[in-house]
């Protein structure tokens, strides 16, 4: 039955298995911390995945209690609950684990899960109904209850990728004077080498995600799979080790383009877990239910992904070791030929030239005329974006214009796009490199600064 199309299958599924319970959060507190979490899906199938936070000389264990370290563990739970229970979509959940405050918690999480995962549902070609795709019950469980942290003066905690939007946050981070703490969950090379070219590796916490195997033996078995909220969780973890190191402030590196939709017209954004939405969902939810003594916030919200290129194309002593590729990430290369790889050089070319940017791929990306179906994902001749963190489709064509105006010959497909696009507006580049979103949560220094420094490197 598990070679089913997508509705049929999840129609199945939920049959076979009508419930999906979080059992338990174990806490081991040694001179690591490790939350081992238990679900049950309808007694047939039985996970323990864990999240390992190594210890480290800023974490003061004496200022953190047992009441803390669960609650901390039980929301982190929560978040990953999701990349299991989309095996199976089962139309309960059960919390046995601990106990929510209110009807405005199961909300909000129903409102993670369900647009958190408009991908994977849409890619499967599964239509939810939202009011009835999922039921959240509580049995019993421990009660959960807000907690104070005493912080460190001017400390900031700064999520790194590995990617260019990351490595400006650091070095802007550091700009301001800021002590800053790179955090990384399970790091790859160009994570750590982001954080080394920064000079930061001293400061690094890196947290250890450890999915459980039986997952991995499902998804080739045929169960339903697909993108995941990764961001969420990475929020969650962050913010539990911020509590632990004491850091008051955590600034992700997420861009307003990060609010558009993949698919037009609709709620379905691979960054749904990075837009503004989320982000504002999640202060709200951090404040209630943990803490309102860290905040969290996206630092780059105010940019586009065209000023965030700006900025990164003056880090020279990053360029050689950054890598945005999700393809090649375990390798610590550039693929060449995805989404991603094309984006990004399409956003970089107007500052480096292309020449320089084929350096950095390894290839010349930007003469593959084999790549002109992902062109057309990015530029808006397809109906629907790329699944992947790229920017908006005005920026791109932006860009493409930008890189036919400073290349004495342009790259193929440059050539391809100018010949087909009959809408060219020759001030959009420059509109973006000086327009700044104000709905972001940047606190008011920072954002003065933001707005300072982009002027002062880039020179519009």
């Amino acid at each position: 039955m598990l070679n089913l199309p997508g509705p049929e299958k999840y129609l199945y599924l939920r049959q076979e298995f009508p419930w999906f319970k979080y059992e338990s959060v174990e806490v081991i507190h040694d001179r690591d911390i490790r939350f081992v979490f238990h679900f049950n899906v309808s007694d047939r199938y039985h996970f323990y995945p864990s999240v390992t936070i190594p210890g480290h000389p800023l974490f003061n264990s004496k200022d953190i209690s047992k009441e803390i370290l669960f609650n901390l563990g039980f929301h982190i739970g929560l978040v990953e609950l999701v990349s299991y229970w989309k095996a199976f979509c089962s139309p309960e959940v059960i919390i046995t684990a601990g106990s929510l405050p209110d009807v405005a918690d199961y909300e909000w999480w129903r409102k993670l899960y369900f647009h958190g995962l408009g991908e994977f549902f849409y890619l499967n070609g599964i239509e939810p109904d939202y009011s009835l795709f999922m039921e959240i019950n509580q049995v019993g469980g421990k009660p959960i209850t807000p907690f104070k942290v005493k912080t460190r003066d001017n400390f900031v905690m700064v999520p790194v990728g590995g990617g260019k939007d990351s490595v400006v946050t650091l070095e802007l981070m550091k700009m301001s004077g800021k002590r800053v703490i790179p955090f990384i969950v399970n790091p790859r090379g160009a994570s750590f080498n982001s954080v080394a070219a920064s000079g930061l590796q001293k400061d690094l916490l890196a947290v250890n995600r450890q999915l459980d195997k039986t997952l991995l033996d499902l998804n080739a078995q045929g169960f339903l799979n697909g993108h995941t909220p990764f961001s969420a969780l990475l929020a969650f973890v962050s913010m539990a080790t911020a509590t632990l190191a004491g850091i008051p402030s955590i600034a992700l590196s997420n861009e307003s383009s990060a609010n558009e939709s993949t698919v037009p017209g609709s709620k379905i954004n691979h960054q749904y877990s990075k837009s503004l939405e989320f982000e504002n969902d999640f202060r709200w939810s951090a404040g209630k239910n943990l803490t309102q003594d860290i905040s969290y916030y996206s630092f780059l919200r105010p940019l586009s992904e065209i000023q965030i290129a700006a900025l990164f194309s003056r880090f020279k002593w990053h360029h050689d070791s950054f890598r945005s590729c999700n393809v090649g990430s375990k390798t610590d290369s550039w693929c060449g030929s995805c989404a991603k790889c094309l984006f990004t050089s399409i956003m970089l070319a107007p500052f480096l030239g292309a020449k320089r940017v084929h350096e950095l791929i390894g290839r010349n990306i930007l003469d593959d005329l084999s790549l002109m179906p992902l062109l057309d994902e990015l530029s808006g001749f397809s109906s629907v974006k790329p699944f992947e963190c790229v920017g908006t489709v005005t920026e791109v064509k932006s860009a493409l214009l930008e890189i036919a105006k400073v290349e004495e010959t342009p790259p193929a497909l440059v050539q391809s796009y100018l010949k087909r696009e009959k809408q060219l507006q020759d001030d959009q580049f420059g509109m973006h490199l000086k327009h700044f979103d104000s709905e972001n949560n940047v606190p008011k220094e920072l954002f003065q600064q933001l707005k300072e420094t982009l002027n002062d490197h880039t020179g519009y």
